[in-house]
């Protein structure tokens, strides 16, 4: 769904982006309002009302999303869908650079690579077109750092969102009050389509977010953040096909290098998460042995040093139960909700699983 929302903003001119911004913040309320009223989940709000800093926290991913939706709406309608699928394809290369200077995280030497390759993309981009891609840039730093507050927050999707668009709704509905006070707001101007395309802006926001999160309970973690790739495919092919939008021989090069950045990664994630599964099912097969083995028998020499006998019961607790590190893998094998947006996340055990992944909420 995410990849073919870049059909949907051109239907709502001549709106600008901003009173766009402004209807998606307020509708977007409104329908994860109905949502929650529905599922009866409202146990959190008094949890986060009594967190000041959950509530912070919030209020910057409120501030934070507020630029990305705002930007990504901007260049869809302004011809720059190829640029806008840029910044979501990059963003789990920012992602993995978060990780290692905020969270302090280590990589390994095929993450690294990949984020250098990532790097040399940039480059030919920006001096293929004489300028950086601050649309893609802005794009993938806003989206990777609204994961990484997402990650400090830890709330539902649902949830997660319609506390954001709480934080939003006054600032949204006064601007847009403003505009037509100006005799200047697009909304009721053009019809009532038109309006009823506004208000859609909710539904286009809190639908793909929903089967988001339930995709991410029925799909294995890996195979969702691969499958996330495929809505920067289709906004690029959107910004080729449908829009028309230009692709010099530097653009296809830059794009050609981080999409080698992204095989990369997802190779490096993949063969992780076979060897990590491959280290759960040894230690299981261990524990099953050592729980089924025959007792001593009364035969056997008494005369066992208290040493051996010793070695011989760390040498048996050593094999049932794995390291920190296989715990780590074991519970990075474990699915996951889009910061995701999710987006969205950037967690240390989910690396050792999976891809970071662009859960883009365009």
């Amino acid at each position: 769904m995410w990849g073919l929302v870049p059909l949907f903003w051109p239907l709502v001119k001549p709106a600008g982006a901003i009173e766009i911004l402004a209807h998606r913040m307020v509708w977007s309320l409104a329908f994860v309002v109905l949502a929650l009223l529905a599922l009866r989940r409202w146990g959190w709000i008094r949890e986060l009302v009594g967190n000041p800093r959950k509530l912070g926290l919030i209020t910057v991913a409120a501030a934070v999303i507020s630029v990305n939706w705002g930007l990504y709406i901007w260049a869809v309608n302004n011809g720059r869908v190829v640029e806008a699928s840029l910044g979501y394809f990059i963003n789990p290369l920012v992602t993995i650079a978060f990780g290692v200077l905020v969270l302090k995280e280590r990589l390994r030497p095929a993450q690294w690579a990949a984020v250098g390759v990532g790097t040399a993309a940039v480059v030919v981009l920006a001096v293929g077109a004489g300028r950086p891609p601050w649309v893609s840039l802005t794009l993938a730093f806003s989206f990777a750092l609204y994961g990484l507050v997402k990650k400090k927050v830890n709330l539902g999707g649902i949830e997660s969102l319609a506390a954001e668009t709480a934080v939003q709704f006054l600032p949204a509905l006064a601007y847009l009050i403003w505009l037509g006070t100006q005799g200047t707001m697009a909304f009721g101007a053009h019809g009532a389509g038109h309006a009823s395309l506004l208000v859609a802006t909710g539904l286009v926001t809190a639908v793909p977010l929903v089967c988001f999160g339930a995709a991410a309970i029925r799909v294995p973690l890996s195979t969702l953040g691969l499958l996330q790739y495929l809505a920067p495919v289709f906004q690029f092919l959107l910004g080729i096909l449908y829009f028309h939008e230009a692709m010099p021989p530097e653009r296809w090069a830059g794009f050609s290098l981080v999409w080698l950045a992204l095989a990369i990664l997802s190779w490096d994630a993949l063969r992780t998460a076979r060897r990590s599964r491959a280290r759960v099912e040894e230690a299981a097969a261990q524990a099953a042995a050592s729980s089924t083995a025959p007792p001593a028998t009364s035969s056997a020499s008494p005369a066992a040093s208290p040493a051996s006998s010793s070695a011989s019961s760390s040498d048996s607790s050593s094999s049932v139960v794995p390291g920190p590190r296989a715990g780590a893998e074991i519970g990075a094998g474990a699915p996951a909700g889009v910061q995701a947006g999710t987006q969205a996340g950037i967690q240390a055990g989910a690396q050792e699983a999976a891809p970071a992944t662009p859960s883009s909420a365009s």
